[in-house]
């Protein structure tokens, strides 16, 4: 029998997500959510060779040999792999740092406008006119796009570096605690652009309890995408490659939207806070 505090959380969560749904049409942000996703996926490509240069870079070839590599051996094509893992051997055994330099700089110059967008979004949130001059949002932009790109290298080096550099007990000491530390690097990186992409910043705990909300969120999706991608995807058909490009498009979108969702739930929840 459902007590009374339970229909009150109840009749909360629905009055929320009702409130939310409201600010959502209201301010557009499902158009935001789209060209923050277009961005993402343009600045995808870049960032996955940034990625492999690094682990040239620092030696640690063997993750994708005897991480990545043999995740997809199973799921493609001969023919597909062995073009793909040409492609990776080539980056590892030729001039890195130029490939560094270039996908640096394509990574900044997609994260920017990606940024740029996250303000307009967050803008409209939070009801305020952008008064920063051209330069200064420029600026932050950049800035803060550059920041985003280290949280999720950070995240991504963590993950695959912690199983590979000891074994025994430490091994299993790190690959539990590179969880946290991988959570801890995106919490920041949307903290940060809560906190410092739109014109008026909002009070810090509320920044970083929309945050946590939308890890939390984006966790469980990407787990169930993860699932899908390793367990139910066939890559060796024409219609399961297609499938895995369209549900890679749903995925970035999905995660745009729950960061815009977050962002909104703060800005509900300070403006009861000031009303209270």
């Amino acid at each position: 029998m459902a007590t009374r505090a339970d229909s009150i959380r109840t009749s909360n969560l629905r009055a929320t997500a009702h409130d939310v749904a409201e600010c959502f049409a209201e301010h557009g942000l499902m158009t935001y959510a789209s060209a923050i996703a277009f961005r993402a996926l343009v600045a995808l490509v870049p960032l996955t060779l940034l990625g492999l240069a690094l682990l040239g870079v620092f030696g640690l070839e063997d993750v994708w040999k005897d991480t990545i590599a043999p995740a997809l051996k199973g799921h493609l094509t001969q023919p597909v792999f062995n073009g793909i893992d040409f492609t990776v051997t080539q980056i590892f055994t030729t001039d890195t740092w130029s490939l560094i330099a270039l996908s640096t700089a394509l990574v900044i110059w997609d994260m920017t406008w990606a940024v740029n967008v996250v303000t307009q979004a967050l803008n409209r949130i939070h009801d305020v006119e952008e008064r920063r001059s051209k330069l200064r949002r420029v600026g932050t932009a950049a800035g803060l796009g550059l920041a985003v790109v280290l949280c999720l290298i950070g995240a991504l080096l963590i993950q695959s570096i912690a199983p590979s550099i000891t074994d025994g007990s430490l091994d299993t000491l790190l690959s539990i605690l590179r969880w946290p530390v991988a959570i801890l690097f995106l919490w920041a990186a949307v903290a940060l652009l809560f906190r410092y992409a739109p014109a008026e910043r909002p009070e810090f705990r509320w920044a970083s309890g929309g945050s946590l909300l939308v890890i939390g969120t984006w966790l469980v999706v990407s787990a169930l995408f993860r699932a899908w991608a390793t367990e139910v995807a066939d890559y060796k058909s024409a219609t399961g490659s297609l499938t895995v490009f369209l549900l890679l498009t749903a995925y970035v979108l999905v995660s745009s939207t729950i960061f815009l969702i977050g962002a909104q739930m703060d800005e509900l929840a300070r403006k009861k806070n000031r009303r209270s």
